[in-house]
């Protein structure tokens, strides 16, 4: 016979850790957003006043690039 109550009680566990793993990733997700945000307007910044990198391999003109929304 299948015992419900102790299946429930484990699947609202399993629930309980993926929501806090959910929140988790949401928080690095967005310090990892506003950490590109300020990088790229850095990048702007300077190639607007005509700096550009001097090493090879080092694209010269950024592309704009766009997060995914969240």
């Amino acid at each position: 016979m299948i015992n419900h109550e102790s299946h429930l009680k484990s699947i609202l566990e399993t629930q309980r850790v993926l929501s806090n793993e959910i929140s988790e990733l949401n928080k690095v997700l967005s310090s990892k957003s506003q950490e590109f945000t300020k990088l790229q307007g850095i990048v702007e910044y300077l190639t607007s006043n005509g700096i550009t990198p001097e090493a090879s391999g080092v694209p010269e003109k950024s592309e704009k690039t766009e997060l995914p929304e969240q």
